[in-house]
């Protein structure tokens, strides 16, 4: 058994939930995150905005599962990054579980 975790702008939600069904992956957990890709000019702001969020709202998906399932969502994740027209990829890693209850 594997952790896969990954991680989406909010507007790929839905196609996400689409690649982890088709990869057969139907038991997940995802909480809502904020995304940023330039950490530099968010600290600099919020001297000037304390107030204001500057990162993306994108979303972390993660379940347990076998290597199986994870090798077909990667493949499904990787066709899906390569017909996009964003420069926000679907992201996607694997941790190894030592021990579970």
């Amino acid at each position: 058994m594997k952790l896969v975790i990954v991680t989406a702008v909010e507007e790929f939600k839905t196609d996400v939930l689409k690649l982890f069904k088709k990869a057969n992956i139907h038991n997940l957990s995802r909480s809502k995150i904020d995304g940023y890709k330039n950490i530099t000019s968010i600290l600099m702001a919020s001297n000037w905005f304390p107030g204001e969020e500057g990162g993306n709202t994108s979303g972390l998906f993660f379940s347990f599962t076998d290597d199986k399932h994870i090798d077909t969502l990667f493949n499904l994740i990787n066709e899906f990054n390569t017909n996009l027209e964003t420069n926000n990829p679907v992201k996607a890693v694997v941790v190894p579980i030592e021990r579970f209850i």
